[in-house]
C-alpha cells in the first residue's frame, strides 16, 4: 500500500448569518395553499400512424404528447 494520506476537511459551522436567513425564510414565507384542480385519466386508442404523427410532433417541438392533447381538449370544450 502506498503511504498516501487523504485530508478531510473541517466540518462546516452553522453561521449566525444561516440561521437568521433560515429563521427568517420560516417567518415570512407564503403561507396561501395552491390550489390545483383534481386530474382524471382519460385513455383512447388511436391508430398506430396517428400516434407516431403527434409523437413526432411534440419530439419536434419539444412537447408532450399529454400537453398537446390537452390543449386540443382545452380548445374544443373549454375556450368554445
Amino acid at each position: 500500500m502506498s503511504g498516501k494520506k487523504i485530508q478531510i476537511g473541517a466540518k462546516p459551522t452553522n453561521t449566525a448569518a444561516a440561521t437568521v436567513a433560515a429563521d427568517d425564510w420560516v417567518q415570512n414565507r407564503d403561507t396561501a395553499p395552491i390550489e390545483k384542480e383534481p386530474m382524471k385519466r382519460l385513455t383512447i386508442d388511436i391508430p398506430e400512424s396517428l400516434h407516431r404523427a403527434i409523437k413526432m410532433h411534440c419530439v419536434e417541438s419539444g412537447t408532450s404528447i399529454a400537453d398537446e392533447v390537452r390543449a386540443l381538449l382545452l380548445q374544443k370544450f373549454v375556450n368554445q
